[in-house]
């Protein structure tokens, strides 16, 4: 086959990717915003558009290993630069079906986890066990379990102080006022530090650390003070009429839950997308260059097209895993999803930072788990958390078994 054929089989097939990444990740990180009645689906599309764009765009890498995580030695396939086109885009369309037979069951799975095992999978087919670098496997697995009890620990830590220093006393409204702020000051730190610190990089902002962590603590300090100011015009009601207050507080984490989903968003398009689409950019270097490269450039239009792909699969196909997010494994209100957003954003952050393979589907879930808990296990729907636990088992697996049938496939009838 000509390079020019497999060069759209890749961008097609890229797009496809992308697709299945809007029906599945990105419906996750709007999914407690919609099921809390804090944004309609129509609204969280066009949250979730801008904001995985600007973070695909401005902070996505404009370079990436051209295989993904390093599971692959490329320098294997050297001798034949053909054989890593094709793994490449057999391991894009396996992780593709993958996320697609999962949003399709309603099932939040990883992105990174099903691109990783796919990967692997034609590595394997292609030179053995040996082709596969075990040492990151381990990690990547680790972060099975490491993802979701940090963010639903956090989650459950933030509900329960939600709710004993502010839901479930006699006077919720005056409350709020006390102890909102606080909640402020680290959403908007965590916000701002995760855009400066080794973060916009395409517009020369990567800030070293203590100059970052000082802006972002004065951001967060001008935000809590707006804050304070704001909840100070809050009209006070009798302390008789708790349903009324309850309300009036809700009301107000609508704000702050929709802040948590913008940030889970713009982390999501700044780390998932970029790496989703790696596979495709490792395909167009190689064609380009004839040669495998330890690194190839990422055109701005694969962002762009990788992001436009994400937002047409969420607008399309994202209903089914933001129901299971919003409202099938635990009910949400406005302060429970932004108890669970906050938990995953945090934990993201700090595992983004220190280089682990964090999952953000794999945090939010936990963080809607954590969530539920703090109100009893029966508030949460635990056959369906166990399908959701075999689904992230299964992924890799699966996507590492499909991606080498297809390579063994694609080689004896494409070269």
């Amino acid at each position: 086959m000509t390079g020019d054929l497999f060069f759209w089989i890749a961008v097609v097939v890229g797009f496809y990717m992308a697709w299945n990444i809007g029906a599945n990740d990105v419906a996750n990180a709007m999914g407690t915003s919609v099921g809390s009645g804090a944004l309609t689906f129509k609204r969280a599309v066009i949250v979730a558009a801008i904001f995985e764009f600007l973070g695909a765009v401005l902070v996505g890498g404009s370079v990436t290993d051209t295989v993904r995580k390093g599971i692959v030695d490329p320098a294997a396939f050297a001798s034949d630069p053909q054989l890593l086109v094709v793994g490449m885009c057999c391991a894009l369309l396996s992780a593709a079906l993958w996320l697609h037979l999962a949003s399709w069951l309603g099932w939040p799975v990883s992105t990174t986890h099903s691109i990783v095992g796919a990967v692997a999978g034609f590595g394997i087919a292609a030179y053995g066990l040996g082709a596969v670098q075990w040492k990151t496997m381990f990690f990547i697995v680790m972060s099975w379990f490491v993802s979701p009890l940090v963010g639903g620990l956090l989650g459950f830590l933030v509900f329960v102080f939600i709710r004993n220093k502010i839901l479930d006393t006699r006077s919720p409204i005056a409350n709020l006022k006390k102890y909102g702020p606080l909640f402020v000051f680290p959403v908007f730190a965590i916000l701002v530090l995760s855009f400066i610190y080794k973060g916009l990089k395409n517009l020369k902002l990567d800030l070293p650390l203590g100059q970052a962590a000082f802006i972002s603590c004065g951001v967060g300090l001008l935000a809590t003070l707006a804050a304070y100011w704001w909840v100070r015009r809050l009209k006070p009601l009798p302390d008789g009429e708790v349903r009324e207050q309850l309300s009036v507080v809700e009301k107000n984490f609508i704000y702050l839950q929709i802040l948590t989903a913008c940030f889970v968003a713009f982390a999501h398009g700044s780390n998932d997308v970029a790496n989703a689409v790696g596979p495709m950019a490792a395909v167009v270097g190689t064609l380009k260059a004839g040669v495998v490269a330890q690194k190839v450039e990422l055109p701005i239009w694969v962002l762009v097209a990788g992001a436009g792909g994400i937002v047409v699969g969420l607008a399309t196909y994202g209903h089914k895993v933001m129901a299971t997010i919003g409202k099938n494994i635990t009910e949400m209100s406005p302060s429970r999803g932004f108890s669970a957003e906050f938990g995953a954003a945090a934990t993201i952050l700090v595992g983004s930072k220190l280089g682990l393979p964090i999952s953000t589907t794999h945090t939010l879930v936990g963080g809607v788990i954590g969530v539920g808990l703090a109100r009893g296990i029966g508030a949460l729907d635990m056959a369906l958390v166990r399908k959701i636990g075999l689904s992230w088992i299964i992924t890799v697996p699966f996507a590492g078994l499909l991606s080498a049938i297809l390579y063994v496939i694609a080689i004896h009838t494409l070269i």
